[in-house]
Formats: C-alpha cells, sequence, structure tokens
C-alpha cells in the first residue's frame, strides 16, 4: 500500500521546505534509511531519509520548489501501484493548508493577548520520527539561565523510537522550561523559551499552555496561606528539593554513580538548580549516623497498611502496548511447540568455541539456522498487509532484547549470508548499545522474522505476540537435561523447547509444521549450517 511523504519540520521553527536535490528519482527502489532528498529549511540544509521501502513513485516538489511543511513531497509504494486517488484526495488537503494560517509564534502566543518581547523564540516539541505523536524529555543538557548557542545540545527527547539528541537552532539565554524531565507533552507542546538575558516570559509561558492546550490556568496559592516550612531536626538526613508530584530532581549521570554505590537518593541534599541532585552531591555523600530508636521508627511499617509506586508509562512502553494489543486483536495467532535434541548442538558449541577468539552462544546458532530455514520456506518468512502479502526473498531477523523501559527488537540483516561469528558480533554490539539506548530507529526496523529467547533465565518454554507485520515469532526455551530415550534404552540427554507463533492468514498449520522440521535438521545437526 503507497505511503505519502510529506515536507518534514525538521527544525522547531520550520515552516515551510525547500528541496535542494533529490537524491532518488521515480522508479527508484527505496530501503528504510535511504536518503530521499536535501531539504532547505529555515536554519540549514539536513538529509530526509525515507522510513519506507518500496519504489519511488510521485515527487510533488521538484528541486529548487518550497511547500508548507506537512504537504504533499513524495509518494512510496509498489512499482506500478495505481496512486491517482492519493493525489487527487492530498491536493485537496494541500489547498486547505495553504490557506492563510498563523505562524508556529503566532499560534502558540496570542499577539492579541501578549507582547512577544524581540529576539524571544518560543520552541516546541519537535517531530523526531514520522510515527512521532508526543515526547518525553529523558534529561535537559541545557538549565534555565545557561547560554544556548546555535547548535547546542538542548534535551535528550525520548520518542516512541528512540531517545534523541535535539539541538538548539537559535542563540541565547535558557529563559524557561516548558517540561520536566520525565514529563511528557503532545508534538509542537512548549518546550523551552530562548531570548536576552533577563527578559521576562512568565506570560508568554502561561499564555501558550492556555491556548495551545486549552488548560484552565491553575489556581496561585497566595504566599501569605503557604505552610510554613519544618523546622530542622537534628540528626535526620535532610532531604533534597521534589517536584509537585513527588519526582526526584537528579541528573542521569548522579543517578547512575547511587545505584552503583547503593546510596538512597531521598537523603542527598542537592546543590544543583533547584535542589537538583548533580554528581558531587553523590560522590560528597555520607550517611547520616541516627539513633538507633529513630532508626527502628523510620524502618517500621505497620502491618496492613497500603503502599504502592506509580511509574509513569514511558514512550517506549506506550508504543510496545499499542504494537503488541493490535497485533493480537487482529492477526489470528496459532502456536506450534517442539522440543528439540541438544546434544550435538552443545558438543559443537564447545568445538567451535575452541578456536582461539572464537566465541558464539546457542542463539547466534538459532538465528543461523532460522535464517537458512526461512529461505527454503518463504511464506513463514512473509508480511501480512490489507492488500496484499509480501512473500520476502530477504532475511531481517529480529532478535528480542530486554531493555529496562520494556522491550526493543534490533534487526540483524541477511542473517542466511553471515557467519556465526558475525552473527554473534552484531547481536552482542545490539544489545549492549539497547541497553545504552544508543540504537537507532533504522537499526529496529525492518525485520522479516522475529526471536525472543528467555531460556537464559531458566523459563522451558513460553510464547510470544507476532512483531507485525510479520508472520511468526520463535520463542526459544532453556537447555534442560532430562531423561530421553535414545536407541531403545532410557538415557541423560539434553533438550530445548521451541514454540512458534504463526499468523493463520498467511503460514497455514502444514506450512509452519515443515518449517520447524527444516529447523530441527540445522539445530540437531549444526555441522549442516557450515555446509
Amino acid at each position: 500500500m503507497a505511503e505519502i511523504i510529506k515536507m518534514p519540520r525538521l527544525s522547531d521553527t520550520m515552516e515551510e521546505g525547500t528541496v535542494a536535490a533529490w537524491l532518488k528519482h521515480v522508479g527508484d527502489t527505496v530501503q528504510e534509511g535511504d536518503i530521499l532528498a536535501e531539504i532547505e529549511t529555515d536554519k540549514a540544509t539536513m538529509e530526509f531519509e525515507s522510513f519506507h521501502e518500496g519504489t519511488l513513485l510521485h515527487i510533488g516538489v521538484q528541486e529548487g520548489e518550497t511547500t508548507k511543511v506537512d504537504a504533499l513531497l513524495a509518494i512510496i509504494g509498489e512499482s506500478g501501484e495505481d496512486i491517482s486517488t492519493l493525489l487527487s484526495t492530498d491536493a485537496v488537503t494541500d489547498e486547505e493548508a495553504t490557506e492563510e494560517a498563523p505562524s508556529q509564534k503566532d499560534a502558540a502566543v496570542s499577539s492579541e493577548s501578549v507582547d512577544v518581547p524581540e529576539g524571544v523564540i518560543v520552541v516546541t516539541m519537535p517531530r523526531l520520527s514520522d510515527t512521532m505523536e508526543e515526547g518525553t524529555v529523558a534529561t535537559w543538557i541545557k538549565n534555565v539561565g545557561d547560554t544556548v548557542e546555535e547548535g547546542d545540545i538542548l534535551a535528550e527527547i525520548e520518542t516512541d523510537k528512540a531517545t534523541m539528541e535535539f539541538e538548539s537552532f537559535n542563540a541565547g539565554t535558557l529563559l524557561h522550561i516548558g517540561l520536566n524531565e520525565g514529563e511528557s507533552a503532545k508534538v509542537d507542546a512548549l518546550l523551552a523559551i530562548i531570548g536576552p538575558a533577563g527578559t521576562d516570559v512568565s506570560a508568554i509561558a502561561s499564555n501558550f499552555v492556555v491556548e495551545t492546550l486549552g488548560e484552565e490556568e491553575a489556581p496561585k496559592v497566595e504566599a501569605s496561606k503557604q505552610a510554613p516550612a519544618p523546622a530542622k531536626e537534628e540528626n535526620v538526613p535532610q532531604i533534597t528539593q521534589t517536584s509537585t508530584n513527588g519526582r526526584l530532581f537528579v541528573s542521569p549521570l548522579a543517578k547512575k554513580i547511587a545505584d552503583e554505590k547503593g546510596i538512597n537518593l531521598t537523603q542527598v541534599q542537592g546543590s544543583g538548580e533547584n535542589g537538583r541532585i548533580v554528581k558531587r552531591d553523590v560522590e560528597n555523600f555520607t550517611p547520616a549516623t541516627t539513633s538507633t530508636s529513630t532508626a527502628a521508627v523510620a524502618k517500621f511499617v505497620p502491618s496492613g497498611q497500603e503502599d504502592f509506586d506509580e511509574i509513569k508509562n514511558s514512550q517506549m512502553r506506550k508504543a510496545i502496548a499499542k504494537a503488541l494489543t493490535n497485533s493480537k486483536f487482529s492477526a489470528p495467532h496459532y502456536y506450534l511447540e517442539v522440543e528439540y535434541d541438544m546434544d550435538n548442538a552443545m558438543a559443537f558449541r564447545q568445538q567451535f568455541n575452541s578456536i582461539p577468539d572464537t566465541k558464539i552462544s546457542f542463539n547466534d546458532m538459532i538465528v543461523k539456522a532460522c535464517a537458512l530455514a526461512l529461505r527454503q520456506h518463504p511464506q513463514v518468512n512473509s508480511q501480512w498487509f490489507d492488500d496484499r502479502m509480501k512473500l520476502n526473498n530477504h532475511v531481517h531477523i529480529g532478535v528480542a532484547v530486554a531493555v529496562e523501559d520494556g522491550l526493543v527488537v534490533p534487526v540483524v540483516r541477511f542473517a542466511n549470508e553471515q557467519s556465526l561469528p558475525q552473527i554473534g558480533a552484531a547481536v552482542k554490539d545490539y544489545a549492549k548499545r539497547a541497553r545504552a539506548k544508543k540504537l537507532t530507529p533504522q537499526e529496529m526496523e525492518g525485520s522479516t522474522f522475529t526471536i525472543s529467547n528467555l531460556g537464559m533465565f531458566g523459563i522451558d518454554s513460553f510464547t510470544s505476540i507476532i512483531n507485525q507485520p510479520n508472520s511468526a515469532i520463535l520463542s526459544v526455551g532453556a537447555i534442560v537435561q532430562k531423561p530421553v530415550v535414545k536407541d531403545g534404552q532410557i538415557v541423560v540427554g539434553n533438550t530445548m523447547k521451541l514454540t512458534l507463533a504463526c499468523d493463520h492468514r498467511t503460514v497455514d498449520g502444514a506450512t509452519g509444521s515443515m518449517f520447524l522440521q527444516t529447523l530441527k535438521g540445522f539445530i540437531e545437526n549444526p555441522v549442516t549450517m557450515l555446509v
């Protein structure tokens, strides 16, 4: 199905863009991550990459032409696909979009209600991926009062795909922060205000919230009615400042050091801005001594007391929930469970790893075996779309990796063409960077089949939800030592259970079963993978 590519907003102030150069032409094949064009914004000329794959069917803006953000830029789809309906529909949309509309700043801050001082720039939540609808501020790199130069990193923004650095396209002083770390907002919501030092922007900030989000202004608490601060008690650790929702203000580096040292951050006094805990606070922290009776009271929890921690859903968690819910209730899942003899595989791995500077895991062997088996069973390597089925001739295997916020699936591309050590190196690198949130969106896209392995956690067998639009996912359990029958005798053997979840729209039971038979041959006789 054809995808409409619209003029992206590549800077926070961009309202229109000019195509400086097309790097792809009508009829060219486009892969995810390919550079489509160079787009000239109000700030710079930037490369614009594709988040879709297919054939470039239509170019809506010629080189040197200018159009509004969100206007038709191109259409990508299947070669020969009829896109006449899309062109007529999008033409109406473009006409509506080109009607006189307020600028970004005017839309954000009404000139009738508040004057915007000269040099003041309202920075809004950017759209850092084609599917991004809202973002979360993971970390502020700059603080209120800091000097900002063009190109400086303002913050790290967590999208539905990755955590990405957001740089400033303006110079000045950071006058206001619209979102605290950990808070989320829709694309185009107020993120920050930059301008000349000392400028009062309180009216701009409050007006932006009222008019853009439609929220009522929170009632102001008079100073005379505020509760007085409690008097400090001796020998009681001073608690650092928290936000109104109880969240600690702490830098990521300070949090990491505290976790490594086992320090309770609620006992650390922050010396940063607004009581924020920074690196030096954790490094210089010494636990306060308390009397035995005080400590006993502090640790006592009455029997039956209800207690809970509330954790705000991250963008990754929201994206996982949405994708898996859609998959579970739209794809008719069925499951095929098998148990393979792993004696030969264990001996093969031990012998393979005896080679100097070589180390492969059972997971690497399963990835390779699946890749080879998928080449023989393209129906299992297929993808379902509303109007067609795609039988992939290439094998890109997604390997599920557990991270703090949920699950990511980096992709080992052309896995059938890679050696076992190459697959092992790729998976190890992906897992390391996944846990550090350093994977790019392109490294997590384009899979044709997925493997989820919980064997290292002692799980014997389990079922997984298909990673759409793929047609199948393989769940891998632990290798278990147990009595087995060989040549009519009960002996000690090593077995492993695998469960293949299939989409019945594309993979029939017999097809899935034949794939597992081929897979059995590679896993139980791994030397055949080297032939």
